[in-house]
């Protein structure tokens, strides 16, 4: 039987926690070498435009950087 590598979870739109920002929306993108996920250093107003965010181009460069694949 192989050994399969544990898969991360997809990057994700969540509540922003920081009471600065209450009521908006931050990225969070798990990585593989860390307990808790990198954060993305935006706010959006709704989930929606934080999920779209995430499949635009921006937002796939900056995932990419975050993860150490550019």
């Amino acid at each position: 039987m192989r050994n399969k590598k544990p898969v991360l979870p997809p990057p994700f739109a969540a509540p922003t926690k920081d009471m600065r920002y209450e009521g908006t929306y931050e990225v969070l993108v798990p990585a593989p070498d860390r307990a808790r996920p990198h954060r993305v250093p935006m706010q959006f107003d709704t989930q929606a435009q934080a999920e779209t965010w995430i499949h635009s181009e921006e937002g796939k460069e900056l995932i990419e950087e975050l993860l150490g694949r550019r």
